[in-house]
Formats: structure tokens, C-alpha cells, sequence
């Protein structure tokens, strides 16, 4: 077994700072890449990370064996103290960029606010060669009062202004209140007439285990139930979808409208609305299961009467509180109940209502929409990602404990609708986690390459966006290295990014000249002045044997 002391350095480094086994290892140095090591426990990928950490191993021997090598190199710096290396992307594979448009753009009369101030942004947008813009079409305010009846005045004068620029849109069937989550800066509630339905039968809102109703969206228990004035949920969902694009149909018959993304849940996102801020929930919490208005329980006890085991029809009884840690819990706890048969029942039941939401939807998109591509969005919920439970994880639906690969079921049902997974967080670090909140034991980074893995084997596109807002170049490196994997032997990269969000912030002269020299490395375009990165510029081989 031959391997190159100075790629071996490298490696020390990774196996020495990665908090997880399963981070991923990216060996850059040549031609020869070994990833991912990614976090997925599916079949095989287990032992392709211990055999990376097991060439980690050897090499450390081999080192021992050496004198004028140390094993204790001075730690080094953190990157934010380090002049920032950069890859040159030109001539990489072109990914499409769009820009969320501001929460407040149309107003609760489906009014647009400010065309003038709104022509000048897009005019200084469509500068930077951005490829279109994202769009929220609140249900709240196009259904507002009464069923059926849809106003969608506003958005047809926003529409026509951003196809006169020449740019694409992306829009977002938002079946979701707007206010409460990170970046919410405007108030857009569930429609009226919904919100009077829920005052007589708030069972059509998702519950928590105090008896708490949470206002952003509907259950999934209601889905095929007929409680919305004659209609289930699913019906209200197609008639507003269809209404939308015979309202618009010609922008979808000239492809100005490129994407229609499907709000399922919580934050237009799949998840069940698990870490709600007005429930007093703050990062990082475990959350709480929702799933305790009289629907989801009633398909709860059925399940339960399935398994012949009628004692299971209940939701947990010791999984915390919303600001839990895992281990202070004995449902989420290392071995911990669930891990037990009932944990498992359980935990598949409640993941599987989230998956027959979406499975359900999507079909009535495809027939809403017709030929036009659909994508859905999903959360990156990343702390206590490096505990056995991923208790976080769990809570939102997502059945992601450290044996299971919770996101292979998802992206299959998306393959099943020809649906592209659009993920979130991809701009933060696991070191940076870990230095802010070590408490968290987050790990975006391996959260990430998961998700993305779980789509690419589905073979389905992938879009992203950021989580939070990102002005910087650190951030801006941190999401191209997501959107163009270095070395993957595939070719895999992003099928479109999207970024959160214009405000007056991103128009400042600085900020904008580096959101420009992001667009064009995006594109795979040159860009000047980027510091080399010599990690990739060294053509040294990694044989192993």
C-alpha cells in the first residue's frame, strides 16, 4: 500500500476534525477521489467509511515509522482567520440561479407594493446575469374569504413585469402562514374562511402533546377528510393549484414560468411543524411530535389495531419538551425507546403520514400543472445530526436515526412524480456549528452530502438554497463547493440554486459585487482574482492496494 505523506497530512486532518465517522472524506490531490463517506448507512457505505478511516489508520503507522514527521502538527487556524482559497470554475458545468423576491411584495388585497422600487432591483438583478426569480403565492391571500374565489391580481401585474426583463420564474404554491419563521418579516395568516372552520374544529390544525394548536398549516390528517366546507384538504390544495395555472396559462405555454414548487407543510418545506418559535421553542431543541389532533390519532390507533398491538395506538409519552436535548429524554436518549418495537412502529407510522402527504399532493400537482417541472423543499434540520436518535430529525418526520436512511423513502416518491428535491442549508458549516453551538452536535455538512446522495441514487435533480442570509465570500465558496462537487467521478452538481433573498442588503455595492462574482462562477464562467486553491493544483496520486 503506497500513499503520499503529504495527502496523508491531509487526511490526518480530516480524521482528526471530522466529529462523525460518517463525515464525508473527500481525498483532493489528483485524479483520484474517494467519496463519499457521506453518512448514508445504506448498503456498503458503512464499511466504505471505516475502510477510509482505516487507510487514515495505516497511514498514521506508517508515519510513526518516520522521524522527520510529526503526528502533532500545530492545529490550523480557523478558515475565517485564513486568507480564503478559492476554485477556479471555468468551463464547470452551468447552474441556473434565482432569487427569492421580498416576503412583502404583494399585499393582503393581492396589491403589488412598490413596481417602481421592484423595476429597478430586477433591472440591477438582471445585470448580474441572474436567470429568473422566485415568487410566493400566499394561499392566505388569494383565497382569502371565501372558498374558491381567487384574486390574483397582483401577482399578474409582478408577473408581467418580470417576463418584460426577460427573466424566468420560479413559483411557490405557499399553503402556509407566513410570520414566525427565521427571516419572516410580514404577517400573510391562513386564508379567513379556513381560520373560521378551525375556531368551530381547531382538530384541523397539527397539535402537540399540550393540546396546542399550530395555526401555519393544516394537518395531513385531513387530507381525504371533507371538513373545509364540503371539501377535504386535498381537493382545497387542486383547485387552487388549477385555478393558478388556467390563470396564467400563457406564461406557461411560452416556458416563462420554469418550476412550480409545492408547499407540503410547515414553512412551505416537508415537515411536520415540529420547532415552532411561538410555542416557545429556541435552537436547538428537540421539538415535539405533532400529531395529536383527533385525525392523525384516529390513523394512529387504526395502525396500531393492524400491528395487533392495540397499547401502541399513543404517541410517546417521554420524548421531552420542545427545548429537550436527546439524552435528557428516555424516548431519544442512546438506546433510548426508539430504538424498541414500539419506538420503530411509531416512528414508521408518523414518517410514513409524511410521506403519503406528499405522495398525494404530487399527484394532484402533476395533473394541476400538466407538463411544467415541479419541485419540493425540503428542511436541512441539522442538530443533533452526530447523536445515535437524530432526535430533531425525528420530530419533523424525517426517520433518519444513525441505523436508517430516512431520505432514500423520500426521494423515491419524488422520482415517482418526476420531482426535483430542492434542499436547504447548504451554506453552513459543521465547523462553524460547532464553534457556536457545541451544545447542538450539528453537522450540516454530513446532513448535506446525505440528502444529496439519497437524490442523486434516485437519480432526480437536486436544487438548493441557503438557509439564512449570505453576503460573503466564505459562504458563497461553502455553497459552489455543494453546487459542483470537486473530482465526482459522475459529474454531479446542482440542477438550479436559489438564493434567500433580494433586500436592500444584497444591492449594497460590495455585497453585490461578490453576489456577481458568485453568478458567474455558478455559471462556470471566469472570474478574476481567485486565489488559488493548491489542495487541487497537486497532481499527486493515492494508490491503494
Amino acid at each position: 500500500m503506497a500513499i503520499n505523506l503529504s495527502l496523508t497530512s491531509t487526511l490526518l486532518r480530516v480524521a482528526n476534525s471530522a466529529p462523525s465517522p460518517l463525515s464525508p472524506i473527500v481525498i483532493r490531490g489528483g485524479p483520484k477521489v474517494v467519496q463519499p463517506c457521506s453518512g448514508k448507512l445504506r448498503s456498503g457505505t458503512l464499511k466504505s467509511a471505516l475502510r477510509c478511516r482505516a487507510i487514515v489508520g495505516q497511514a498514521a503507522e506508517e508515519i510513526k515509522e518516520d522521524d522527520d514527521v510529526s503526528l502533532h502538527d500545530p492545529p490550523s487556524a480557523s478558515p475565517k482567520n485564513e486568507q480564503v482559497q478559492e476554485r477556479d470554475y471555468t468551463g464547470t458545468p452551468y447552474v441556473p440561479i434565482f432569487v427569492m423576491l421580498p416576503l412583502g411584495l404583494i399585499n393582503m388585497e393581492c396589491e403589488l407594493v412598490d413596481p417602481d422600487n421592484l423595476i429597478n432591483q430586477l433591472r440591477i438583478l438582471k445585470s448580474s446575469n441572474v436567470d429568473g426569480v422566485m415568487v410566493d403565492c400566499w394561499w392566505g391571500i388569494v383565497e382569502a374569504h371565501n372558498p374558491q374565489k381567487y384574486n390574483w391580481s397582483g401577482y399578474r401585474k409582478l408577473f408581467q413585469i418580470v417576463r418584460d426583463l426577460d427573466l424566468k420564474l420560479q413559483v411557490v404554491m405557499s399553503f402556509h402562514e407566513c410570520g414566525g419563521n427565521v427571516g419572516d418579516d410580514v404577517h400573510i395568516p391562513l386564508p379567513k374562511w379556513i381560520m373560521e372552520i378551525g375556531s368551530k374544529n381547531p382538530d384541523i390544525f397539527f397539535t402537540d402533546r399540550e393540546g396546542r394548536r399550530n395555526h401555519e398549516c393544516l394537518t395531513w390528517g385531513i387530507d381525504k377528510q371533507r371538513v373545509l366546507e364540503g371539501r377535504n384538504a386535498l381537493e382545497v390544495y387542486f383547485d387552487y393549484m388549477r385555478s393558478f395555472r388556467v390563470e396564467f396559462n400563457e406564461f406557461f405555454e411560452d416556458g416563462f414560468i420554469s418550476e412550480i414548487e409545492i408547499g407540503l407543510g410547515a414553512c412551505g418545506e416537508l415537515r411536520y411543524p415540529s420547532y415552532p418559535a411561538n410555542h416557545g421553542w429556541e435552537y436547538p431543541g428537540i421539538g415535539e411530535f405533532q400529531c395529536y389532533d383527533k385525525y392523525l390519532m384516529e390513523s394512529l390507533v387504526k395502525a396500531a389495531e393492524a400491528r395487533g398491538h392495540l397499547i401502541w395506538g399513543r404517541a410517546p409519552n417521554n420524548a421531552g419538551s420542545y427545548n429537550s436535548k436527546p439524552q435528557d429524554t428516555r424516548f431519544f436518549c442512546d438506546g433510548g425507546e426508539y430504538n424498541s418495537l414500539y419506538g420503530r412502529f411509531f416512528l414508521k407510522w408518523y414518517s410514513g403520514v409524511l410521506v403519503d402527504h406528499a405522495d398525494r399532493v404530487l399527484a394532484m400537482a402533476n395533473i394541476a400543472f400538466e407538463e411544467t417541472p415541479i419541485a419540493v423543499k425540503l428542511s436541512g434540520i441539522h442538530w443533533w445530526y452526530k447523536t445515535a436518535s437524530h432526535a430533531a430529525e425525528l420530530t419533523a418526520g424525517f426517520y433518519n436515526p444513525a441505523n436508517r436512511d430516512g431520505y432514500a423513502t423520500i426521494a423515491s416518491v419524488l422520482k415517482k412524480h418526476e420531482a426535483t428535491l430542492n434542499f436547504t442549508c447548504v451554506e453552513l458549516r459543521t465547523l462553524d456549528q460547532h464553534e457556536d453551538f457545541p451544545e447542538a452536535l450539528a453537522d450540516p455538512e454530513g446532513l448535506v452530502w446525505q440528502v444529496l446522495n439519497a437524490a442523486w441514487d434516485a437519480d432526480i435533480p437536486v436544487a438548493s438554497e441557503n438557509a439564512l442570509p449570505c453576503y460573503d465570500k466564505e459562504g458563497y465558496n461553502k455553497i459552489l463547493d455543494i453546487a459542483k462537487p470537486f473530482g465526482d467521478l459522475d459529474g454531479r452538481h446542482l440542477s438550479a440554486f436559489t438564493y434567500l433573498r433580494l433586500t436592500p442588503q444584497l444591492m449594497e455595492e460590495q455585497n453585490f459585487m461578490e453576489f456577481e462574482r458568485f453568478v458567474k462562477r455558478l455559471h462556470g464562467e471566469f472570474v478574476e482574482n481567485v486565489q488559488p486553491n493548491h489542495e487541487e493544483e497537486t497532481e499527486e496520486e493515492v494508490t491503494v492496494d
